[in-house]
């Protein structure tokens, strides 16, 4: 059986995994300055774990649209003592949200078990990870000229994009039991081009590799329900999460974990009557 393996944490892709987000931000799109607070942060991983979510992800950067990039040095700063903290307190593994090595590096030595790099592992990312054994989400960034339809077929596209990078994961000797591959909906991408990446998980999925869904509370929820507030947006990210795991989606990646959780379980159960 094929599973995701991160740095002594098993997933066998037999069953839907959740990631919880744990922003350590103060202007994250959805929840920026909810988890600013270090022992808030802990306090909602410790509550997360409760509630069943397998993995947290902790960001200390926004990457929403027109964000200011901050340094390394201050990001590690604001999840530094956060992740020590949730490898102390709970048994999650802990997924980190940054396109740092030297974070990542840090971060890997405090106790985390997966680096989760939205700008797609850059060479030096893999440098960062390849002689460690830990799990790897590499995301696809999208471009700037995909909003214009100049690329092509979307999932041709990021199927493309996520050989690409097995070959180099390969290269630096990163097994494929390491690699999830996420398709960055939200990012460089129409609406359309989400939905369809949705729909389409299996058309996408390199095999022997994960698949992680990540469009919790995103504009291309919003674009078909009212546009809503951001923390409005609940039932219809778990319409969607639920919609990817149906299709084929191993993880998703949510805010509104309690829900994504129950909704992970009765798709799972759905799953088992499929003929």
């Amino acid at each position: 059986m094929t599973e995701f393996y991160a740095a002594g944490k098993h997933f066998p892709l037999n069953r839907t995994y959740v990631m919880g987000i744990l922003n350590v931000t103060p202007d994250s799109f959805s929840d920026g300055g909810k988890y600013f607070d270090p022992e808030k942060a802990v306090r909602h991983a410790v509550e997360m774990e409760a509630q069943g979510v397998d993995i947290v992800d902790i960001g200390g950067q926004s990457t929403r649209p027109g964000s200011v990039r901050i340094s390394p040095e201050e990001e590690w700063a604001r999840i530094e003592n956060v992740v020590k903290a949730v490898a102390e307190k709970t048994n999650l593994a802990i997924s980190i949200d940054t396109f740092y090595p030297e974070v990542a590096e840090k971060a890997l030595k405090a106790g985390a078990h997966i680096i989760n790099d939205v700008t797609g592992f850059a060479p030096e990312m893999w440098r960062a990870v390849e002689n460690t054994d830990c799990g790897c989400i590499v995301m696809h960034p999208g471009d700037p000229d995909d909003l214009n339809g100049a690329g092509g077929d979307i999932l041709e596209r990021v199927r493309a994009f996520f050989e690409k990078k097995t070959t180099e994961a390969e290269q630096r000797g990163v097994n494929k039991n390491r690699l999830c591959f996420d398709p960055g909906i939200g990012f460089g991408k129409t609406n359309e081009e989400n939905f369809a990446l949705i729909a389409n998980p299996e058309k996408i999925r390199v095999p022997g590799t994960a698949l992680l869904m990540a469009a919790s509370r995103k504009r291309v929820i919003g674009a078909v329900c009212g546009n809503p507030p951001f923390e409005d947006r609940m039932a219809g990210t778990v319409a969607a999460h639920t919609a990817s795991v149906l299709f084929g989606a191993d993880m998703v990646r949510a805010h509104d974990t309690f829900e994504a959780v129950q909704a992970a379980r009765v798709a799972d159960a759905i799953k088992q009557f499929r003929k």
